[in-house]
């Protein structure tokens, strides 16, 4: 199935030639995402002050199912963009890049990255709950819970254990995101 294009020209006349290269570049979107609805297409000239040098500005409106991909390639810093089929090429290159990502991660392919963990220790549990605090080496405290010890290692930990923790942002300062016991061990206080 033919994706629906729409090109729109700003501040510069229509052209045939560029007009039938983005509808080929369109076309081969669908080997990236086949489930896409339509393509809007924006080429302008931002400044017409100039009689040469003109660089060409380059927006994409991909939409798909789960949301639209936006790519913009302006040329300010770039001087080939001079070229009106350069940033054409350039905006579909990035489009398909992001189409790729797009793909990746509807299908669970995002790469996961491991979080970088910090040497701790357990300083203190709160009575009759399931949580408590690790002390950092550079003395801040970080929040943890029982879901966030691995290997279900909580009912292990005591005070003064070792342990690499993973620290995040919370709605009330640090907390923990993954606990891992290990590490030197620290004398209860």
């Amino acid at each position: 199935m033919a994706i629906p294009v729409q090109i729109t020209f700003k501040n510069m006349d229509p052209s045939p030639a560029l007009e039938a290269k983005i509808r080929a570049r369109a076309a081969q979107l669908t080997h990236f995402e086949s489930d896409i609805l339509r393509c809007h297409v924006t080429v302008e000239i931002p400044h017409r002050h100039h009689h040469q040098g003109d660089l060409y500005h380059v927006q994409l409106v991909v939409s798909t199912p789960a949301g639209d991909i936006v790519v913009s390639r302006e040329g300010p810093r770039n001087h080939a963009h001079e070229d009106a089929y350069v940033a054409v090429r350039d905006a579909f290159d990035a489009a398909v890049r992001r189409l790729e990502d797009h793909v990746r991660t509807r299908g669970g392919q995002v790469k996961h990255h491991e979080p970088i963990m910090q040497e701790g220790h357990v300083t203190r549990f709160v009575a009759g709950q399931d949580y408590g605090f690790i002390e950092l080496p550079d003395g801040k405290e970080v929040y943890f819970h029982r879901h966030s010890v691995a290997d279900d290692g909580f009912d292990q930990l005591q005070v003064g254990s070792p342990v690499h923790v993973a620290v995040t942002e919370g709605e009330t300062g640090l907390q923990a995101a993954i606990v891992r016991p290990g590490g030197k061990r620290r004398p209860a206080s």
